[in-house]
């Protein structure tokens, strides 16, 4: 991913709880700069009142938007109609569509057809539409510092609840390794990485309890890690190939 994007980042704060904000905009900036970042929702609820607190402190913009009607949600037609604008703008080269609403399935897919690189973030519940429209997506409960702290791995695993490592998952890596590999079966790593992410966008070694995917790809005993010089600088690449 280029981190020298500029990103606008939208988010439903109607759907989005506020005690992810400060990990979640560190996230935010591994991938790009936010130069436009924007909250939605009825700021008259009560139910908001936690984001207000926050809100000058990121320098997030609030934008309201009225329930007109009982039982719709204005909120994800305030976000689309903000998202077209700012692309038509052409002041950012992606977006960050923070919600675990699948009603913004359609909006993701939209900006990426525009050429908009689209990462997504959002609690677990998210609906699979919505996660596979997006370039990657990011799930909120892996990235609460004071959840997962200096944690050892079994303790890790019980406190934020990853995912654990399935015969499944392990199929869908080395599934990855082969479509890249050379002709003695190597893979360099960065690009299985790469490839996960196309097949799966929500895949990420810390659902699995991992802060990275070399430590994941080491737990597995199927695979086998070797090391390159880099041609271009200094260190090693990392490679790796399935056992038979």
């Amino acid at each position: 991913m280029n981190n020298d994007l500029n990103l606008a980042v939208l988010i439903d704060g109607d759907n989005i709880p506020s005690k992810y904000i400060k990990e979640m905009l560190e996230e935010i900036a591994k991938y790009g700069n936010p130069s436009i970042k924007r909250i939605y929702g009825d700021w008259t609820k009560p139910s908001l009142a936690k984001w207000k607190n926050v809100l000058l402190e990121y320098a997030i913009t609030p934008v309201q938007q009225y329930g007109y009607t009982t039982g719709k949600n204005s909120t994800d037609s305030a976000m689309i109609i903000d998202a077209m604008d700012i692309l038509y703008s052409g002041k950012v080269d992606g977006f960050t569509l923070v919600s675990s609403d699948s009603d913004f399935t359609r909006l993701a897919t939209r900006l990426r057809e525009a050429g908009m690189t689209v990462f997504g973030i959002g609690e677990r519940k998210t609906p699979n539409p919505f996660i596979v429209a997006c370039d990657k997506f990011i799930y909120l409960e892996i990235l609460q510092k004071s959840e997962i702290g200096n944690f050892s791995t079994s303790t890790k695993q019980a406190k934020s609840k990853v995912d654990r490592v399935t015969p499944k998952v392990v199929n869908l890596i080395l599934s990855t390794i082969s479509d890249v590999e050379d002709e003695e079966g190597w893979a360099y790593l960065g690009e299985v990485g790469a490839l996960l992410l196309k097949k799966q966008p929500n895949f990420d070694a810390r659902n699995y309890g991992f802060k990275k995917l070399t430590p994941l790809i080491m737990s597995i005993g199927e695979i086998e890690i070797g090391r390159r010089k880099n041609p271009k600088g200094n260190g090693n690449l990392i490679y790796v190939r399935g056992v038979s």
